[in-house]
C-alpha cells in the first residue's frame, strides 16, 4: 500500500480525531451530529495511523515524501 499522508498531515488528523471524538461523545452525544462527529473521528484516526487516505488517492494528492510503504 502506498503511503500518501505525510507526517504533519498525520499529526493534524490525529489531533482532529481527538477533537471530533470529544465533541461527538460528550457535547453532542445522542444526536445525529454526535454520530457524524464520531464517524469523522474514526476516519481521521484510521488515516492518521495508517498513513493512507483513499480520497487523496482518488484526487492524486500526496503529502508524504515516502512513496512506498515497505
Amino acid at each position: 500500500m502506498k503511503m500518501n499522508v505525510g507526517t504533519l498531515d498525520r499529526g493534524i488528523r490525529l489531533l482532529l480525531a481527538s477533537v471530533f471524538f470529544y465533541l461527538g461523545l460528550f457535547l453532542y452525544s445522542g444526536s445525529a451530529l454526535g454520530v457524524g462527529l464520531v464517524v469523522a473521528g474514526g476516519v481521521s484516526l484510521a488515516t492518521g495511523l495508517v498513513g493512507f487516505c483513499g480520497l487523496y488517492s482518488l484526487l492524486g494528492l500526496r503529502t508524504s515524501q515516502i512513496h512506498e510503504h515497505i
